[in-house]
Formats: structure tokens, C-alpha cells, sequence
């Protein structure tokens, strides 16, 4: 056995900027034509072993270039768990990353996010510019990547120049001095920009060049095999009634016979392996092994695997329960602290937890409740009790997961459910909706103080014609509630409203669009009404005042009747509402 691992490399980007293609491209002189199609299968990882890497980018050999290395493990989860499932203590699990952007779009909202995980866990990356043969014009002319760029006419050739400052721009507003690969002259204070195309293959050997210089250069110590045997469960599988746990082996040599501890959020889970493989060279198959040394994707049958959840750490048992304990609590730290109040917020894996903690965070959103899995009865109980305390917070935030059979035919009421796959969508969903939230509570409490009302006198539906007065009226813009006090087109007075039917039955309010029957005290209909069309709430200068501070939260024809009432009021008191 090496004592040296793979370096581990995880790629990522914003959807449809083509990072499968790229991983694709770059393992894919290895594959024999039978495999190709497998592939590109949803796999979580392959391993590509050092000899491979060379037949693929002769510039290895012919830069002589010494790799001491025995090849890379890629990480090729979809979307987001490239990088939240796969963390260990002290940052990202991933020793490189390779972001993929598209050189025609540059940094969208997931990129943006992703630079900002990427910085979060300290992780060395490279920049893949991919799809440079999208540029108008752009043709492939030699297989020397800066001769190709080269080559390229005046009007291609600008355009090029123009996509690259744009995003060299961009990247240094996110505080990154980034530089195309052939002009960067310190790996350490500068990011590399490698402009490729997973299409036609331009520029793929370059960026494993990169991969490899920068492994060799800079992660030599990292590579360095541990004594232990550590790693992070990826994902729970089911199939053919047997349960499989898929995971990264980051550090040591695994056996068969080795018995491990996996943290959970109460005492660790201690199991014995019934089977354990390895993945094979760019390959989606496991093969059994009777040991597995670091870095490697496994894949294990055990003996105990209820309580495991994907992102949680594990390492071998050897009667330490009380050390493994400390070295957990330390690993998974700190990390979800929760507050007195706030949204309750559940993702798919304990990476997925804490990235979506992170950036919540950032932007000051408070979490009463964090949890892994999918999003259950308690969680909607816990949503419902908010919905008491502060409606903004009756939220549950469901990153990547969706609601068990339990929680889907509950009544889930008032409360607010947001899913999504991609942590920048479901952030942004829930700002937008806890906006609209806050605005709505305001103008409940607004609408409380007093009322915007414009209701149609239906004078051929009176019922009686005093003592109280009782008659029909469409409400036709805003609402009316008992004790809302009315006037006419002329500002007069009328009364304040004692009852409100429909079909004989009592109501709290009515609004916009219904047509029910009102009771106005101390009123005769025919004497003061029957020449009337429309009355307004009368509200008072002060109350009319605050609806006009606070005009963004009304609707464009509450705004018309508020409008109105003002030009009624000000014939009587020029100074009125002023």
C-alpha cells in the first residue's frame, strides 16, 4: 500500500454550465467504448488511477513532469452535495475543486454561491471556462490551447478578451485576483482561469496539468497517509432489499474486519462491515475487498445501519467510545446552533445542514429548529406554534428533502413549505416570501386601526328602512367589519356599522366582490340614503395620514379610493390630510 493518497477533486458550477460533460471529457480516453455509456450515470465518484491521467494528457510526460501521486478521486454528486455533503473538521472534505463556469453567462446567483462555500472551507480551486466554442467565430485550430486561442480571428479573438475581463472582474469583487492559466505567475495569491471546452476537448489537458502542478506543488503534506481510517458517509442506498451505505474513505486503510463508530446526533452508531467494496478505475462498479486504502469511494453492507444519515463522519472502533465521542463532538462542533426563535429548516445531509446554516446566516434569518431527513409531523407542529408567535416565521425550509407520507396529509393551515435543490433558490424564495409576510401582517395591523372602503348602495334591496336601517350593498373595493364608521359623497356622517348578514347569517367582515346587508343605527334609508350611491369609510386625519406613509402595502384602487375620501374630505376642510 502507497503512503501517499489520491488527492480528492470535486467539481462544480452553476446547473447546465456543463460539468458532467467536463468530467466526462476528462476520463474519457480510459473508458473502454462498452463503459462509456455508464459513465455519465448518476455516480458519486471515480477514481482515475495516475497512469490514466498520463494517457490522457501526454503534456504529463512531455513537460516531465514527476507526479508522486497515485491518481484522483473525483466527486461527481449532482448539484449542491458536490460540496455540503462532502465536509470533515476543518473545512471541505475536497482537497481541490474544480468550479466550471460558462464563459458566454460568467458568475450567476449558484456560482456565486458556490465561490462563497468554496471560501468558507478553504478550499484550493481552479476555474474552468468552459464552452469557448460557443464564442461567434471560434474554431479549433490546433490542440496547444493558448496557440488555439492564438489562431483565433481579430473579431473571435476580441471577444474572448472581452468574456474574460468581464469575469476576471467579477471574480475580483468576490476578492479573487484572477488570471488566465498562462499568465499567473504565484499559484498561491492568484486563481487560475483555464478556458476549455468540454465539446471539442480544447483546453482539458491544460486543466489537468493544473490539477496535477497544483497537487505536487501544494498538497504534498495532505497527502500523507494517516494511521487511522476515517470518512464521511455519502448516501444510504437501497437495492434489491439490501442496504447499502455509499462513502468516502479520506484518510487510512479500511478492513473488512475492522468494526467502525459513525457519529450521529445522539451516541454513535457501532457496527461491524458484512461487506465492504471499493470503487473500481473509471468504472460505476464496486468490487469486494478485504481492504481499502485512502482516498476511495466504498461502498459497505453493515450489520447496524438504522439511525446513519448521509454527512456524518466515521472512523474505526477500537474500544475508544469515549475518545471517538470527544473527536465527533469536535467534528461536528458547534456547528447548528439554534435560536429561541426563527424558521424551521431541514436538508438532506449534515454538510447540506451547515452550508444552508451558513448562508441563512449571512442573512440574519433566525432557525428555532435543524434537522437532517425528510420534513415530518413535528416539524409542522413546530411551524403551526410559530404561526401563533411571529407568521414570518411559520416557515419550513426543505433543502433537497421532501415531506414523509405523515406530514403530506396533515392539514399543514397558514404555515409555508419551501423546497428546493439549490440553496441560493430556496434563500431567495424564502426573503421574497417573508417580505411579502411582514407587508401583509403591517396591513392586517393598519386595516385593525382603521379601514379603506368603498361600498354601492343597492337601494332596491332595503329591508327595513329604520331603527335600524337595513339594506343591501356591493363591496367593491377594500372590506367593511361591524362598528367601521361610513360617509357619503358629500363627507356627511352616516353611523358606524352594527351588523353584516349574507343568507341570514352573521359575519366578522366582508370583502371585495360580496353582496350583503348591512345595519346602520339611527339611520331612516329613505330620508338620507335613497339618493345615495356610494359610501366611504370615514376615517380621520391621522389614520389617513398613516395609510398614505404606508401607500407601497395598499392596492393601486385602495390608493383610488383613499384618493377619493381625501377629495371628499378637503371640500369641507381645505387643510385636511395635508
Amino acid at each position: 500500500m502507497t503512503s501517499t493518497r489520491q488527492p480528492i477533486v470535486t467539481v462544480a458550477g452553476h446547473v447546465d454550465h456543463g460539468k458532467t460533460s467536463l468530467l466526462d471529457n476528462i476520463r474519457k480516453t480510459a473508458v473502454y467504448e462498452t463503459e462509456a455509456g455508464g459513465i455519465t450515470q448518476k455516480i458519486s465518484f471515480t477514481k482515475v488511477p495516475i497512469a490514466d491521467i498520463k494517457k490522457r494528457c501526454p503534456l504529463i510526460e512531455k513537460s516531465n513532469i514527476k507526479l508522486d501521486f497515485p491518481g484522483f478521486l473525483f466527486i461527481d454528486t449532482p448539484g449542491h452535495a458536490a460540496f455540503s455533503h462532502l465536509r470533515k473538521r476543518g473545512g471541505s472534505l475536497a482537497d481541490l475543486a474544480i468550479l466550471v463556469m460558462d464563459i458566454n453567462e460568467g458568475i450567476m446567483p449558484q456560482t456565486a454561491e458556490v465561490i462563497e462555500l468554496l471560501r468558507l472551507n478553504k478550499t484550493p480551486f481552479i476555474i474552468a471556462l468552459n464552452k469557448i466554442d460557443n464564442i461567434s467565430g471560434w474554431r479549433k485550430q490546433s490542440e496547444e490551447l493558448k496557440e488555439n486561442i492564438d489562431l483565433q480571428s481579430t473579431n473571435t479573438a476580441l471577444q474572448f478578451q472581452e468574456k474574460l475581463l468581464t469575469i476576471e472582474g467579477s471574480l475580483h469583487h468576490h476578492g479573487f485576483n484572477a488570471k488566465p492559466f498562462y499568465e499567473v505567475t504565484d499559484f498561491s495569491s492568484q486563481l487560475a482561469l483555464v478556458p476549455c471546452s468540454a465539446k471539442t476537448g480544447e483546453g482539458i489537458n491544460e486543466l489537468i496539468m493544473m490539477l496535477c502542478g497544483l497537487s505536487q506543488k501544494f498538497l504534498k503534506e495532505n497527502l500523507k497517509l494517516g494511521k487511522t481510517a476515517r470518512g464521511v458517509i455519502l448516501e444510504i442506498k437501497k437495492e434489491k432489499a439490501m442496504q447499502y451505505t455509499e462513502a468516502i474513505l479520506y484518510d487510512g486503510i479500511l478492513s473488512s474486519k475492522d468494526e467502525i463508530a459513525v457519529a450521529s446526533f445522539n451516541e454513535p452508531v457501532i457496527t461491524k462491515i458484512r461487506v465492504l467494496e471499493e470503487i473500481q478505475p473509471i468504472s460505476n462498479k464496486f468490487k469486494p475487498v478485504l481492504e481499502a486504502s485512502a482516498a476511495n469511494g466504498i461502498r459497505m453492507q453493515l450489520i447496524e445501519s438504522s439511525g446513519l444519515l448521509p454527512g456524518m463522519p466515521f472512523t474505526i472502533f477500537k474500544n475508544n467510545l469515549e475518545e471517538i465521542k470527544e473527536e465527533f463532538k469536535k467534528e461536528m462542533g458547534e456547528k447548528i446552533k439554534t435560536d429561541e426563535e426563527g424558521i424551521i429548516i431541514k436538508a438532506d445531509s449534515l454538510g447540506s445542514l451547515e452550508a444552508l446554516i451558513t448562508l441563512l446566516k449571512q442573512e440574519k434569518i433566525n432557525i428555532v429548529s435543524a434537522g437532517i431527513g425528510m420534513i415530518n409531523k413535528k416539524d409542522i407542529i413546530s411551524a403551526q406554534t410559530n404561526l401563533k408567535n411571529n407568521p414570518v416565521d411559520a416557515i419550513i425550509l426543505g433543502f433537497n428533502v421532501k415531506e414523509d407520507e405523515e406530514a403530506e396529509t396533515m392539514d399543514k393551515g397558514k404555515i409555508k413549505i419551501l423546497k428546493h435543490e439549490v440553496i441560493y433558490k430556496l434563500i431567495e424564495e424564502l426573503l421574497k416570501f417573508q417580505n411579502e409576510k411582514r407587508n401583509e401582517v403591517k396591513r392586517d395591523r393598519m386595516m385593525d386601526l382603521a379601514t379603506i372602503c368603498q361600498v354601492k348602495v343597492l337601494s332596491n334591496y332595503v329591508f327595513r328602512n329604520s331603527n335600524p336601517a337595513v339594506f343591501g350593498v356591493a363591496v367593491e373595493i377594500g372590506k367593511i367589519k361591524p362598528h367601521l364608521p361610513l360617509m357619503n359623497e358629500e363627507g356627511i356622517q352616516i353611523a358606524n356599522i352594527k351588523g353584516i348578514q349574507e343568507n341570514q347569517k352573521q359575519l366578522d367582515e366582508a370583502t371585495e366582490g360580496m353582496e350583503v346587508a348591512i345595519s346602520l343605527p339611527g339611520v331612516n334609508f329613505e330620508r338620507q340614503l335613497n339618493e345615495t350611491n356610494y359610501l366611504f369609510s370615514d376615517m380621520s386625519d391621522s389614520q389617513f395620514k398613516k395609510f398614505k406613509d404606508n401607500k407601497d402595502l395598499l392596492t393601486a384602487q385602495e390608493m383610488q379610493v383613499l384618493q377619493k375620501i381625501a377629495q371628499i374630505k378637503r371640500k369641507k376642510n381645505p387643510g385636511w390630510g395635508v
